[in-house]
């Protein structure tokens, strides 16, 4: 590790506020397909479990066809914790420490939710007006709310995580995919440790 980076890691290590606990990423198909992506990728996991126990990764997809190739890349990743990879068409909960999720959108995710919920009312399972925040939650397939998310590339969120983010810290940065570094991933979790959170109020 360079200089520069031992010298982020102590300005966290030092600084009152906690770490995040939970890190999540936002990349695309695109950013996979440059050489060197997917070590980036493992060298991020090796990065984040310093400071987090879960990490989630949401990769955007526009073309559906190439879904399962990427699923294969990123089941067989060399990941220092437990990896559940989840794809569009999957309705199991994602129960890792590392959470993979590939073309897996926040409104797809939360429709089907829904749609789970009102099959419950209508077989009688339960009453409309039992269903609270709980009830929505158990039922997505990433149900653990990110500190921390971390956008590479660009100032905009791909349909991520719409239930699951909206307490969470957004972090963007300029650096594509195939330039991010350690540093970069430093400043971000440092950014986080000078924000003041809010939880919407």
């Amino acid at each position: 590790m360079g200089v520069y980076e031992r010298y982020l890691g102590l300005r966290i290590r030092r600084h009152g506020a906690d770490p995040p606990d939970h890190v999540a990423l936002v990349i695309t198909e695109r950013d996979l397909l440059e050489r060197g992506a997917y070590e980036t990728l493992t060298k991020f996991f090796e990065w984040a479990v310093e400071y987090a126990s879960q990490i989630t990764v949401y990769v955007s997809v526009l073309d559906a066809a190439a879904v399962p190739a990427l699923r294969r890349e990123l089941e067989t990743l060399d990941a220092p914790r437990e990896v559940a990879v989840r794809g569009p068409e999957d309705r199991t909960r994602a129960d890792a420490p590392i959470q993979i999720g590939i073309g897996l959108g926040g409104k797809h995710e939360f429709t089907s939710a829904v749609r789970t919920l009102a099959e419950r009312v209508d077989a009688g399972d339960l009453e409309p007006d039992e269903i609270d925040d709980q009830h929505v939650e158990s039922h997505l397939v990433f149900q653990s709310e990110p500190d921390l998310v971390i956008k590479t590339g660009a100032e905009r969120l791909s349909d991520f995580m719409i239930w699951q983010s909206v307490y969470s810290e957004l972090y963007f940065t300029d650096v594509n995919w195939r330039d991010f570094r350690k540093r970069d991933f430093l400043r971000a979790v440092r950014e986080y440790c000078n924000r003041s959170r809010r939880f919407g109020r």
